[in-house]
Parts: C-alpha cells; sequence; structure tokens
C-alpha cells in the first residue's frame, strides 16, 4: 500500500470552497435551510399578528359617524343660503330701520326673516323684550309718584338709569343675538343670547323682590319696596305693587322664553 493514499486520520476535513462550481448547490441548499429556521417562515409554531375585530368596527363607526356629521353641516350650510338667497329675493332690506314705524330705531322684520317653525318663539322672546322696556318704564312711574310724596330724588335718578342702560342694553346683549341666531343659524349667537338672557331673569326676579341690598330698596317697584312705601303713601304704595306684579309676569314669561329655546335647540341638535 502507498502510505501516500493512505488518509490521515489527523487532517481536518476537506474544506469547501464557496467559489467553486462543485460546492455551489451544497451552499445554496444550506443558506435555504438556514434562513426559515432562522426567520421563522413556514414554521407551525411561528408567531401571528392578531388584529382585533372591535377596533375594526369602532373604526368604522367612527368614521360613519364623521361622514355623518359632514354631511349635516353641508346640509345646513346649504339651508342658509337658500333661506339668505330667498330672503335677498324677495327684496326685504337687511339692514334698513323699520321699527318701530313712527320712529324707526332698528331693523325688526320676523315674518320675512325668521324661519317658520321659530316665529312663536321669536314672537315670544320680541314680547319678553317689550316687557322688560314696560317694567323698566313703569318703574320710573312709580318712583316718580312716591318722589312726589316726599320719598326723595334719589331713587328717581336711580330709576332713569335703570331704564336708560336696561332699555338698549337688553336688545344688545340678548334678543339681538337671538334674532341674529335664529335668521343664521349660528350656535355662537345662540350661546350669547343664552349667557345674558340668565342674567335678564335674575334681574327681573331681583326687582320683582327689591331687597335693600346692591340697588337702593325703593327705587325698584318691587314687593319689599312697596310694603315700606305703603307706611308713606297709599297711592304709591298701590303703584309699586302694580309694578311687582309686572316684574313676577316678566320673570314667568321669560323664563317660558329660556325654557322654549332650550327644547329647540334640542331638537336643532337632532335634526
Amino acid at each position: 500500500m502507498n502510505p501516500r493514499h493512505d488518509p490521515n486520520p489527523f487532517d481536518e476535513e476537506e474544506e469547501v470552497n464557496p467559489f467553486s462550481n462543485a460546492a455551489a448547490p451544497a451552499s445554496k441548499s444550506r443558506i435555504s435551510s438556514f434562513i426559515p429556521q432562522s426567520l421563522g417562515f413556514g414554521n407551525k409554531h411561528d408567531a401571528t399578528v392578531d388584529i382585533p375585530l372591535d377596533t375594526m368596527n369602532d373604526t368604522k363607526t367612527k368614521a360613519k359617524e364623521l361622514a355623518a356629521r359632514e354631511a349635516d353641516l353641508q346640509r345646513r350650510e346649504r339651508d342658509i343660503k337658500l333661506r339668505e338667497d330667498a330672503v335677498s329675493r324677495a327684496g326685504v332690506p337687511t339692514s334698513d330701520k323699520n321699527w318701530p314705524p313712527f320712529f324707526p330705531i332698528i331693523h325688526h322684520d320676523i315674518a320675512n326673516e325668521i324661519p317658520i317653525h321659530a316665529q312663536k318663539l321669536q314672537y315670544l322672546a320680541f314680547g319678553s323684550w317689550l316687557g322688560i322696556v314696560l317694567c323698566l318704564v313703569f318703574n320710573i312711574v312709580a318712583v316718580i309718584v312716591y318722589w312726589i310724596k316726599g320719598g326723595g330724588a334719589k331713587i328717581f335718578f336711580l330709576a332713569i338709569i335703570y331704564a336708560l342702560m336696561g332699555c338698549p342694553l337688553s336688545y344688545v346683549l340678548w334678543y339681538r343675538p337671538l334674532y341674529r341666531g335664529m335668521r343664521t343659524d349660528s350656535a355662537l349667537n345662540f350661546s350669547w343670547f343664552f349667557l345674558f338672557y340668565l342674567l335678564h331673569i335674575g334681574f327681573c326676579i331681583f326687582a320683582a323682590i327689591a331687597p335693600p341690598i346692591v340697588f337702593h330698596g325703593k327705587s325698584l317697584a318691587g314687593i319689599l319696596a312697596a310694603i315700606d312705601v305703603f307706611r308713606d303713601s297709599i297711592l304709591a304704595g298701590g303703584f309699586y305693587s302694580v309694578g311687582f306684579v309686572i316684574f313676577c309676569l316678566e320673570s314667568l314669561l321669560s323664563l317660558w322664553v329660556l325654557q322654549l329655546q332650550k327644547v329647540y335647540m334640542y331638537f336643532r341638535g337632532n335634526k
């Protein structure tokens, strides 16, 4: 035997040359068998990614709600545009002063500018504004009667201030925002109305009671002031009692308007 051909047991295994053609299939099979085992593809114990169905359903529901809201906003914009076009085609002036007829100082046209379903509420609110004007004017009359009977000039000047400030401020702060909100369907004007109309109701209730705090007690024709005035003059006390009744009626009408406006806003938001 030729010792040159005997295998040496201490020799290392023959290395495979990856660049040789013969070793190419073996290296490819080894790499291909290594990849799936290392990455985990194709094995029965592979990790799976679970997507909860509830999340997908919630996403679809939110998308539908957003689409519905967008469609509702577009519908309201079209309604407002159609309403404004109808007013302009009818030739109704939107800024000319036309009320009161004998001395126009404001623009007011409920029949042509306010939607039919909201006209009743607007007329009641207009009556509420006229009511506070009547209350403040009659309050001056009652105070004048008591002033003539020796009540003093201070309460007269305070009553004048209440009327000069209350009449225009009530129109600017809550009646005009409500009128514009009804005409243009503006949520900002409705919010402005709610804020100052609550203050208006609070003042009416306070004036009906007329406690001798904050304001001079007998400058408002309320029930407590009427009781005190009766001691000095029955006639002045009678006027103060009528003023108390008027302030009470105005408070009740204002609460009714506020409740109707809340109902209107509820159904408006659920259209």
